[in-house]
């Protein structure tokens, strides 16, 4: 990702190849994105970005009454997610799209939630104000927003907190998962390590967990709170009273 101005199907193969080395805790992650989600028979789910699809995949077979929408920039990525989740095809669409864009933000039918990992940190402070807002305004009442992403520490040993424990963590599971430590220094080769090199990364605009909590209580959101904080990475959720 080293100066890289915006995400490109390069990054995708990058992130398809190596996402499940460079996520922390990422199995825990989607377990803990879909329990935020509260039951809702027939609803519509958006997913922003969805990846590899895993976390799509999780949705259907934890909601089996319900249909997910997930929306992309990248080809590969929808192939990909198509591939995860073709047991459900039937319940799934996907579509391309711009995130930064507000065309999208428009649903014939109210979503009952929308998550998204990984993705919203490549949009600066005041494009994710805007994104936060259109969401409260799109959901249906009682349907919840999920955000899994980076945040950026505001202090210098916050972000050398954060880096440590990304690097770490990328070590564990390329020794758990292989064996050796290929896939850390691919991790390392690539600069995938945001917390090193902060001011570095055009593509990456974290803001800050605080100020992101605050954007959502901004947009109509209640019961606004974060579950989980590890190596730089959040989850964080509100819901539309």
């Amino acid at each position: 990702m080293q100066g890289a101005q915006q995400w490109t199907e390069s990054n995708s193969r990058s992130f398809l190849d190596y996402g499940r080395y460079f996520v922390p805790e990422r199995e825990r992650q989607i377990d803990m994105i879909a329990d935020l989600i509260p039951a809702a028979p027939r609803s519509l789910l958006v997913e922003l970005c969805p990846g590899e699809g895993l976390l799509s995949q999780t949705l259907l077979e934890r909601f089996p009454d319900s249909r997910l929408l997930a929306l992309d920039g990248s080809d590969r990525m929808l192939e990909q997610t198509r591939a995860t989740c073709r047991d459900h095809a039937d319940r799934l669409n996907t579509a391309t799209f711009e995130l930064a864009d507000r065309g999208w933000r428009s649903f014939s039918e109210p979503p009952h939630a929308f998550v998204s990992s990984l993705a919203i940190h490549h949009l600066d402070g005041r494009q994710k104000q805007i994104l936060y807002a259109d969401l409260a305004a799109a959901l249906r009442p009682g349907g919840v927003l999920v955000v899994a992403d980076i945040v950026r520490p505001p202090s210098a040993s916050g972000l050398a907190i954060a880096a440590r424990q990304w690097d770490e963590a990328v070590r564990s599971r390329s020794l758990a998962i292989d064996g050796d430590l290929a896939a850390f220094a691919e991790f390392n080769r690539l600069g995938w390590n945001y917390f090193r090199n902060p001011d570095g990364e055009p593509i990456d605009k974290p803001s800050s967990l605080a100020e992101q909590l605050a954007w959502l209580t901004e947009a109509g959101f209640s019961a606004v709170d974060c579950i989980w904080l590890f190596a730089g990475h959040a989850i964080f959720s509100g819901r539309k009273s």
